[in-house]
């Protein structure tokens, strides 16, 4: 029975470590078109859920966001409200590389946050030093955006650590002005 036991998970370990590999350029022809420092120059309001690997919801929050563009720059001012009462902040400094390209830096990002869109969609790639209870853990996310009418932006993020799902965050974006 344990021989049994250890090779389950072996195998749940390996395919837990399988990513799905979702390919931007399915939406290259995809409406509306995506463009980082055009959604988010204004105010932006967000609603997002956590979701750990088990689907079991751990947070609920609200973003109001302030975007700022000033050259090839976009300047994200997140500031974010959880459902426990926790307040929190990260400032992303993006750079507009032009080609739909974007590179991106926020305290708590370890180096740079990469990022490329086509058509009504974005994917960002990055590492994260994220604060859990008293700790701070460094994860993946593989951070998918799809832009859809009356300016409505959906979210849906995979959290990694070690390759292993450890959940998926998931965030409707509202544009204000």
């Amino acid at each position: 029975m344990r021989i049994v036991k250890k090779y389950l998970i072996v195998i749940l370990f390996f395919l837990s470590a399988c990513t799905s590999d979702m390919n931007l350029d399915k939406f290259s022809n995809t409406q509306p078109k995506l463009l980082l420092e055009k959604y988010f120059n204004g105010k932006t309001e967000a609603w997002g859920l956590f979701h750990d690997r088990f689907g079991n919801l751990k947070r609920s929050f609200k973003v109001d966001i302030s975007g700022t563009v000033s050259g090839n720059e976009l300047i994200l001012d997140e500031r974010f409200l959880y459902d426990d009462g926790e307040k929190d902040q990260r400032i992303w400094k993006i750079k507009i590389l032009g080609d739909n390209k974007y590179s991106g830096t926020a305290p708590d990002v370890v180096g740079e946050a990469i990022g490329e869109s086509r058509g009504n969609a974005l994917n960002w790639k990055y590492k994260l030093n994220l604060k859990v209870d008293q700790s701070i853990i460094k994860v993946d996310f593989d951070d998918w955006m799809f832009l859809q009418d009356k300016g409505v932006l959906m979210n849906r993020a995979e959290v990694r650590k070690w390759g292993i799902n450890v959940g998926v965050v998931t965030i409707t974006f509202l544009k204000i002005n």
